[in-house]
């Protein structure tokens, strides 16, 4: 079995990232809205900061109460749409109590560096130009980090319809057959055999064991759940690492990828560029 290091790919990413900030015009900006007192929230906000300072990209944070209206916040977004030195906007999720969908359809379609404006995922389902959501785009850099060949593999995706939309077009883009799988399914563990890969985002520890996993399994693990001091992935590590043939750590494996990725949205919202890429890039 071997760990697909995502804090080295990730350090990799970001000075890509930071050589080109290096050579353009002005540096790009990024907006984030983030709304509560979640603590793994602030965190994850505080990661993307880190980032983007290490980079050059100019950031802004926006915080608000739990209390906040969808008004005030779609007021805040209308004006982060018109400014031409933001060119990134991201509602950091989930919000305690206010319409996701509702704010995140108001962030103009090539702003939405998060990649899940309804706009942007029926284009990104055909094919067409338009922002990639960067935990997809984290999770591909590592598969391709496998250098093993996907073609007409099957991926078993344990996370809701919604969250899986994403990740069922780029896989196709690999010739990867995808099965969309509740956590509460009860032949979960049978389906989860039959994947040549699992990608599971539940929050929910300890789901994944390795009874469940077939024999070289490329397991990918975005779940991540505080207990106690530590922060656990859905993968009971130690039960899959003795079955797997890739598996991700949590901390240290796609969260690092992620911010990265949302680094080079960014970039890439900047420039505007026309056409998504067909493989998860390598910068």
């Amino acid at each position: 079995m071997q760990l697909l290091n995502g804090k080295i790919i990730a350090r990799q990413t970001r000075a890509n990232i930071r050589d080109r900030i290096l050579h353009l015009p002005e540096n790009p900006g990024l907006a984030i809205i983030l709304v509560g007192e979640d603590p793994a929230s602030h965190l994850y906000v505080a990661l993307k900061e880190k980032a983007c300072e290490e980079v050059g990209i100019n950031f802004e944070k926006y915080v608000f109460p739990i209390s906040v209206s969808e008004e005030e916040i779609l007021e805040k977004i209308e004006t982060l749409n018109s400014r031409e030195d933001i060119n990134g906007i991201l509602l950091q999720l989930p919000l305690p109590q206010q319409n996701a969908d509702k704010l995140i359809a108001a962030i103009t379609p090539k702003k939405d560096v998060d990649g899940f404006h309804p706009e942007n995922l029926k284009k990104l389902e055909t094919g067409e130009s338009c922002p990639i959501s960067p935990v997809v785009l984290g999770t591909l850099r590592l598969l391709d980090e496998t250098q093993e060949s996907f073609s007409e593999k099957k991926a078993v995706l344990v996370m809701s319809q919604i969250f899986a939309r994403p990740f069922k077009a780029m896989l196709a883009r690999y010739n990867i057959l995808t099965e969309v799988v509740a956590d509460s399914d009860p032949a979960l563990a049978e389906k989860t055999k039959s994947g040549d890969i699992v990608i599971t985002a539940v929050g929910k520890p300890n789901l994944i064991t390795g009874e469940m996993i077939k024999p070289g399994a490329i397991i990918i693990d975005i779940g991540t759940t505080k207990v106690g001091k530590k922060t656990v992935g859905d993968v009971q590590q130690e039960s899959v690492r003795q079955i797997a043939g890739w598996l991700t750590p949590v901390p240290g494996g796609v969260g690092p990828m992620t911010v990265a990725m949302l680094a080079r949205n960014v970039v890439e919202a900047f420039l505007h560029k026309d056409k998504p890429p067909t493989l998860a890039p390598k910068n």
